[in-house]
């Protein structure tokens, strides 16, 4: 599945290139993964519910996760820590 990411989340991914190399590789392993198969075990893809309804998530590592909708190809929105996304 194709992706976008659009201005605000690449400059916090450029914060964490700056600050965090490993969490930047974790993000662009899973990302190259996304666009292999997104329905890779590893992603741990899930639809959200709630609040969130619509929203689907991806897993970077234990807890850093990335949020989505789709369409026709992904927009992800936002990155961070499991409680930093599900608030």
């Amino acid at each position: 599945m194709d992706f976008r990411i659009p201005p605000d989340l690449d400059n916090k991914l450029k914060k964490i290139k700056k600050s965090d190399k490993q969490l930047i590789l974790k993000i662009q392993r899973q990302l190259e993964l996304f666009l292999l198969n997104h329905r890779h075990p590893s992603l741990r893809l899930h639809k959200l519910t709630g609040n969130l309804q619509n929203i689907w998530s991806i897993s970077i590592d234990r807890n850093i996760r990335m949020l989505f909708i789709h369409d026709n190809e992904a927009y992800f929105f936002d990155i961070g820590t499991h409680d930093q996304v599900y608030r």
